[in-house]
């Protein structure tokens, strides 16, 4: 390990960076290094911009990825390398506004019929029932689960921060009969334990098991764990719940991150009233055929 890499996993770990952020920064980071066959401290601003154009026009890489690399280099530059550089220096692809794919939830349980396997079920249950990103799903335990308060605690999740979500009556069931029905005695605390010694059952292994039940269910859209979650906040949404509440639920820092979700609800959409039904007519005034 060269001392250039060697300081930038530090600079990573003292400031907190995800473990996933940081295995993706130091993968750019290696990558732009082997395409100029040169150590970044002795590539410029120029060089970044090249490689950028390249991802984009030659690799034909997706905004999100470009910009993760220049998110990358730029922890590189000014943090590790400590150059005398902006922010502005380092520019970002703009993303195109996308929304979330949700299903109904006559198609939520047509899926959850097709998963074969009942710990994959469970925890693609949990998934929905709780609006739980795959990552945080996979690492509950047996202890977080509070039958008596009716709530998880989601400890460390997306950005690092504790909270709590609902514990719904057919998910603390789900949960009971998974448990005592499939789950290894001896195993350590974690709800969904892999074949591993002291490891929570892999992420790829809950996609894998997802998109199997996807295409056997018959469903035309594209099914993923994340397609749960926000199926779990249209849903809550269209139930008339609190957008601030589906905030907390969901761990969002930002209130319009959560705001999306009405772009998506048909309830929502179809229940609000246009301004053409408040024209008022004029006296006697009939509608033209």
């Amino acid at each position: 390990m060269t001392p250039l890499r060697q300081r930038f996993i530090e600079d990573m770990l003292l400031r907190g960076l995800a473990p996933t952020t940081q295995r993706s920064y130091i993968h750019y980071a290696a990558d732009f290094a082997k395409y100029y066959n040169l150590s970044p401290d002795k590539l410029d601003l120029e060089a970044v911009r090249q490689y950028q154009l390249y991802l984009l026009n030659e690799r034909k890489m997706s905004p999100q990825s470009v910009n993760a690399f220049t998110a990358a280099v730029q922890f590189l530059y000014l943090v590790t390398l400590e150059m005398p550089w902006g922010k502005h220096c380092f520019p970002r692809v703009r993303v195109g506004a996308t929304l979330p794919i949700v299903l109904s939830p006559e198609e939520v349980a047509q899926f959850f019929d097709h998963v074969p396997s009942v710990k994959y079920r469970a925890a693609l249950m949990l998934c929905y029932g709780a609006g739980l990103r795959i990552g945080e799903a996979i690492a509950v335990k047996v202890s977080d689960i509070d039958s008596k308060r009716m709530v998880i605690r989601i400890a460390q999740g997306k950005g690092r921060k504790d909270r709590y979500v609902m514990l719904s009556p057919r998910l603390r069931l789900v949960l009971r009969s998974y448990y005592r029905a499939v789950r290894p005695a001896g195993t350590e605390d974690w709800m969904f334990p892999s074949w591993r010694p002291d490891r929570h059952l892999s992420a790829s292994s809950i996609s894998q098991a997802c998109r199997d039940a996807s295409e056997q269910c018959g469903l035309t859209k594209r099914i993923t764990a994340h397609t749960l979650r926000h199926s779990f906040a249209t849903h809550l949404l269209e139930n008339g719940t609190d957008t601030r509440i589906i905030q907390v639920l969901l761990g969002h820092t930002r209130i319009d991150t959560t705001a999306r979700y009405t772009m998506v609800s048909n309830h929502v959409i179809a229940a609000t009233p246009s301004p053409l039904d408040t024209l008022r007519r004029k006296p006697g005034q009939k509608p033209r055929k």
